[in-house]
């Protein structure tokens, strides 16, 4: 899948107000108010800037900490992750490798077989049903 690049203005247009806050400016959404925190659906989640394929349904968990959360990525090509120092603490954010919008953070602390907890905003997401 090819790189998305767009101008700020493009972003802007295209995106709702909180996806774009989220997305670009590295936002967090409210716990417990996004439409995939408690969604049981099929199918694969996408990132809700570029459509890339993010998530497997399989991979969801509820870890009851008010945001979407996975096991495990698609693959090492559509997540990056990296250093977050903001807030006061150390985290690992986790972004988009296609578009490069902010999804939420990773930890160390979900189910086998990963043991890892993708913490992702709702409104980063989007959902294609099998």
């Amino acid at each position: 899948m090819s790189e998305v690049k767009k101008t700020d203005e493009q972003w802007r247009a295209e995106l709702t107000p909180e996806q774009y806050r989220v997305l670009r400016q590295a936002g967090t959404e409210r716990p417990f108010s996004g439409v995939y925190c408690d969604h049981k659906g099929t199918g694969d989640y996408t990132c809700a800037g570029c459509g890339a394929v993010l998530f497997a349904s399989g991979t969801k968990f509820d870890s009851g900490c008010g945001w979407p959360s996975f096991y495990e990525a698609q693959g090492p090509a559509t997540v990056e992750e990296r250093v977050d120092t903001s807030h006061g603490m150390r985290r690992v954010e986790v972004l988009c490798k296609r578009c490069g919008g902010h999804l939420g953070h990773v930890f160390p602390d979900g189910p086998e077989p990963t043991g890892l907890r993708y913490c992702i905003n709702s409104v980063s997401l989007g959902f294609k049903p099998s």
